[in-house]
Order: C-alpha cells, then structure tokens, then sequence
C-alpha cells in the first residue's frame, strides 16, 4: 500500500503513481494545484475526500497486480 495519503499534494500523488492521472482527471481534479493536499483539493471542490482517496487505491492495487 502506499506511503502517501489526503496529506499529500496531488502532483506527490501524480509523481509517485502515474496511473492515478486517469481518476484525477475523471473527477476534474487539476493535478498542478499548486501543492495543495489533497484533501484540501477535495474539499474546495466538494468532493469526499476519503471517497476519492479509495479510488486512488483501488487504481494502485489494479495496476500493481497488472505488473506481477
């Protein structure tokens, strides 16, 4: 599981796991948000954050058991 969490800057999230860009942009999430947690990201847009902190994980474990 990852070391990151609603803590984290979105472009922590991006740099660290690439694949997550997809559910970033689904939510319309701008991954440069200037460093800002994402929780607070989540927040300001009215979005739950630990919502969308589920699905950056489900995306990391889908795409870690796509590489074993």
């Amino acid at each position: 599981m990852t070391s990151l969490g609603l803590e984290s800057s979105v472009v922590e999230w991006v740099m660290e796991y690439p694949e997550v860009q997809c559910v970033l942009e689904s939510l319309g999430i701008d991954q440069s948000c200037q460093g800002k947690s994402l929780e607070f990201v989540c927040q300001q847009m009215g979005l739950e954050p630990h919502f969308v902190l589920k699905q950056l994980h489900t995306v990391i474990e889908d795409d870690s058991t796509v590489n074993e």
